[in-house]
């Protein structure tokens, strides 16, 4: 086989459909979060980044640095090893019990990412659970299926918030099978949240234990940053409530939270986490660091919900369409993939104003989008200028449209 030809064709129909990725280069800026350097070929310019997932700025904070440069002095560099040959630093242990206190657990365990956190957890379950049946939301991310498939087990795709449909298929099954229903709180491409109570009814019912993914919500939810289910007040309802330390958070990681057997379970019995080098201790005390902080400071939290409420408003007045849902993610609706290269491609270049496309598999094809996050530390100056670039573009491609 010519492995080359085969690669460069398979490539050459991602340039075709307009799905090519091109990673942005960028250096982020200590002090000056949302803006960064770009390196492009020809030059190094100024760009205001919009769709960062360092949802809060945390990964700028004071203390969080500070404790990261500590830790760094104390420590060095790296863990040492896996976690159970020499790389269980006193920060790991110490950012447990933050996490298991967040969520009003007896226990919590991290990984190297949320992906990894998913995947493991989700595929030590459903390969150990006896006869097992995972439901899993139509909507999860890739790192749920994953899990979900590499586990074996047996399993259902209920439809998307589908309280009625979930409830139908867990009906199927005798209440003696064991069952586990995953899902997401914010689902990170559309914005929208979960119904948890009602999914926590339906599971109660018929004797399924609950896996929530809340990685877009916490440090953004509730009153501690807890997530959607802490602001609902039904965190001890839910058997593991899994998220990241790379997103609200500011640093990299994944965990999960629940019962300290099952968390010791998955411990002792998950590859992704067994044979995987250890968070840096740096990562993990810049982690401790921004979740108590968030925990206790309800500023960024406002300030964030108030750029993004700008955000909607700015687009709403000039006709951006933006996807309506109840959280801070706003999804600027394209459908149309090189269309949304071509959008963000000219605000990149032209408005240094750096919005990622979103096309196929990460989302349905006819439904691109620029995923659009803003930021506590967005001014309204920023958000004339991304309210002003994207009207201009937006009438260019109306013009086409109809040209056309």
């Amino acid at each position: 086989m010519d492995f080359e030809a085969f690669f460069a064709t398979k490539l050459d129909g991602l340039h075709q459909e307009g799905r090519y990725r091109i990673f942005a280069e960028l250096a982020r800026r200590k002090g000056s979060f949302p803006s960064a350097r770009r390196f492009a070929a020809d030059r190094v310019s100024d760009v205001s980044v919009w769709c960062s997932n360092d949802y809060l700025g945390m990964g700028q904070n004071e203390k969080v640095l500070a404790a990261m440069h500590a830790a760094l002095d104390e420590c060095g560099a790296g863990a040492g090893g896996t976690r159970n040959i020499s790389g269980t630093n006193h920060h790991h242990v110490v950012l447990e019990r933050e996490l298991a206190d967040l969520h009003g657990k007896e226990a919590a365990l991290v990984f190297t990412s949320g992906y990894v956190s998913n995947w493991a957890t989700l595929s030590t379950l459903g390969a150990n659970i006896p006869g097992v049946v995972i439901f899993s939301d139509a909507g999860n991310h890739a790192s749920m299926i994953e899990g979900v498939r590499h586990s074996r087990a047996e399993k259902r795709i209920w439809k998307h918030n589908d309280v009625r449909d979930l409830d139908r298929q867990l009906s199927d099954f005798p209440r003696h099978v064991p069952k586990i229903v995953a899902f997401e709180s914010v689902y990170s491409m559309d914005g929208d949240i979960a119904p948890i109570a009602e999914i926590l009814a339906i599971a109660e019912k018929h004797g399924a234990m609950t896996y929530l993914d809340e990685v877009h919500a916490v440090g953004m939810y509730g009153a501690r940053g807890g997530g959607i289910a802490e602001r609902e007040g039904l965190m001890h309802r839910i058997d593991i409530i899994e998220g990241t330390l790379g997103k609200a958070f500011g640093v990299v990681g994944g965990y999960i939270a629940g019962t300290a057997k099952l968390v010791d379970f998955v411990r002792s019995f998950a590859s992704g986490f067994i044979f995987t080098t250890a968070l840096p201790p740096a990562v993990a005390a810049g982690a401790v660091a921004s979740i108590r902080h968030l925990k206790a400071s309800d500023i960024e939290r406002m300030a964030h919900r108030a750029a993004v409420k700008k955000v909607r408003a700015r687009l709403d007045a000039i006709g951006i369409p933006h996807m309506a849902n109840p959280s801070h993610i706003v999804p600027v609706m394209v459908g149309d993939a090189s269309k949304c290269k071509w959008i963000s491609d000219i605000l990149l270049d032209e408005h240094g104003i750096y919005v990622q496309p979103i096309n196929y598999p990460t989302v349905p094809r006819k439904t691109e989008r620029l995923r659009i996050t803003p930021t506590p530390l967005h001014a309204d100056a920023d958000i004339d200028r991304l309210a002003g670039a994207l009207s201009g573009l937006w009438s260019q491609c109306a013009l086409a449209r109809a040209v056309a």
